[in-house]
């Protein structure tokens, strides 16, 4: 494995069943199984926690805590800008923008080729509380 590779990220929501379903569908789709938590690991964690296991990683959400607990994220402050998943192909990026629409989540941008590479193919949105994902298909070169 290489130095410096993902081990987890972990997200915090300010609807925690919210979250989770919206979670459960998109994860789904992208190929993340969903993974109790242990009780003793969310009592040491002092938190609820919710976990899906991907390709060599896990994603796992907490709710939000204290004053700014249901203030949306701004991604444009520092911190996290925005997270991207890869497509097989475009097909899987429309269908992906299917599974949004289908969902009610917010579509930040249809499905579109974009200059970054030859053939870059993808949708924007945003989760409950407005962290922005990106689903992508880049063709080899």
């Amino acid at each position: 494995m290489a130095r410096g590779s993902i081990s987890h990220i972990a997200l915090t929501v300010s609807d925690f069943e919210r979250s989770t379903a919206f979670y459960d569908k998109v994860f789904e789709f992208i190929g993340f199984k969903r993974v109790e938590v242990p009780e003793s690991t969310q009592q040491a964690m002092k938190t609820r926690l919710k976990a899906w296991v991907g390709p060599g990683y896990s994603i796992n959400i907490r709710p939000s805590k204290g004053a700014f607990a249901h203030r949306l994220h701004d991604r444009n402050t520092p911190g996290l800008n925005h997270l991207a998943f890869t497509a097989e192909n475009r097909s899987d990026v429309e269908k992906m923008h299917e599974l949004l629409k289908e969902i009610g989540a917010t579509v930040l941008n249809a499905p579109a080729g974009y200059p970054y590479s030859p053939g870059y193919f993808a949708v924007y949105f945003s989760d409950p509380d407005g962290l922005k994902f990106e689903f992508a298909h880049a063709p080899r070169v």
